[in-house]
């Protein structure tokens, strides 16, 4: 299940934009490239279970952070031996065992802090992530700080109640991890039995534009996903690092954050299709080359309000990518998380809670922004479904992943 969330890409309309746009050229050099997804583990992560959790027939509107999940698996790898450890290391894509976890968590650690730094600037983030244990033995207290002050993974215990009061508890910790926002509940419930460790992690985002998007410039447009609806589109004209690949016919449009600090990722197929396609056409290769080749181009840009958010549990998903033995409570060895852990401890469960709303408002500052220059702009008109990515500009790193297949909106058609 899916909750309503407004997700709105706010775009001021381009007709009137491109027409009124200011006649003084802009002098400002393009922000340096972050770096390339190519060699990022969070990208790499992220993609992997993107493509996982895509291959359901029943996967709509898509959404999760690869840096949460990534960090959380990293705070539990530390403590971790064995081939629990190195199957977390493979999941991590870890350069080398004896190396990766330092490496990794220095990366990871380097990451969460980047994002933590921009907030309230680039983008308002409210985000918890924590390790929840169930009749377990003592948590070791030096595992519990170093997660917190690598990873800000919390431990809760679980009370001693079923089932039901367990994803009570577990809802109530990520509805405050989203800053009040009641997140949708699990479709399966989580059978916790004495010895598990439930991984839980939340985020909620919303974007601040580089340049402030007008509402008042509303129209309602159809959007064409799997349902045919009717939606408001916002339209805004200015210069956008931009790619088209017309081998793979997809458009790659970067719209930065305020500060450049973080920007917005879409890819946008040229045509109208669903997004099967360019979902297994998706490789790190690929989408380093895309980034790369983008250019600072005069664009008119419509996108949708839309809806996106996600509760996800991830156990099928995790297992199918190589992370086996940390559920199977006879081989998982948690021996740095617990010195009495053998043949008690294992993973329960890894939840994972994201939404995303980018609004119109800009960061702070937006008056003192130089001049576009605007001629000819090319179109960008997101009436069907496209991917979606933010990352750090800074590090690289990805916090989030998802797609738009669905706008919510008055119903027109059947089904495609």
């Amino acid at each position: 299940m899916q909750p309503t969330l407004p997700v709105c890409l706010l775009i001021a309309l381009p007709v009137l934009l491109v027409q009124g746009s200011k006649t003084g050229s802009s002098k400002k050099s393009p922000a340096p490239r972050p770096p390339p997804p190519l060699g990022d583990l969070s990208w790499a992560l992220g993609l992997r279970l993107y493509q996982v959790l895509r291959s359901e027939s029943s996967s709509v509107n898509t959404l999760f952070s690869p840096l949460l999940v990534a960090s959380s698996l990293g705070a539990l790898g530390g403590g971790s031996a064995g081939t629990t450890a190195s199957q977390v290391q493979d999941l991590l894509k870890a350069p080398s065992p004896s190396k990766a976890g330092a490496q990794v968590g220095e990366f990871l650690s380097g990451a969460l802090k980047s994002f933590t730094k921009a907030n309230g600037t680039t983008f308002h983030l409210h985000t918890s992530s924590a390790v929840f244990s169930k009749q377990a033995p003592p948590v070791s207290q030096a595992f519990v700080k170093d997660t917190q002050a690598k990873f800000r993974l919390q431990h809760r215990p679980l009370g001693k109640g079923d089932s039901k009061a367990d994803l009570k508890q577990l809802h109530g910790w990520a509805k405050a991890g989203l800053g009040g926002l009641e997140g949708a509940p699990l479709e399966a419930e989580i059978q916790a039995k004495a010895g598990a460790l439930i991984l839980a992690s939340a985020l909620r985002f919303k974007g601040l534009w580089e340049r402030e998007f007008s509402e008042e410039r509303t129209d309602l447009r159809t959007f064409l996903g799997k349902k045919y609806t009717k939606v408001s589109m916002m339209h805004r004209a200015g210069l956008y690092r931009h790619h088209e690949d017309v081998e793979n016919m997809v458009q790659v449009l970067e719209a930065p954050l305020w500060g450049g600090k973080a920007s917005l990722v879409l890819l946008l197929p040229f045509h109208v299709e669903d997004l099967s396609r360019l979902d297994k056409l998706l490789t790190l290769e690929l989408l380093s080359k895309w980034l790369e080749k983008t250019t600072v181009t005069s664009m008119a840009i419509s996108v949708p309000k839309a809806n996106i958010s996600n509760t996800l549990s991830l156990q099928k998903q995790l297992s199918a990518l190589g992370l086996t033995d940390a559920w199977d409570q006879k081989v998982a060895d948690f021996s740095g998380v617990s010195d009495k852990s053998k043949g008690k401890l294992h993973l329960g469960g890894v939840l994972h809670w994201a939404s995303l709303e980018l609004a119109a408002q800009a960061g702070k500052g937006d008056a003192d922004l130089e001049e576009e220059n605007i001629e000819k702009p090319k179109l960008f008109y997101a009436d069907h479904p496209f991917i979606i990515f933010v990352r750090d500009n800074a590090t690289g790193a990805l916090l989030l992943m998802g797609a738009l297949d669905h706008a919510e909106g008055e119903p027109l058609h059947d089904e495609l």
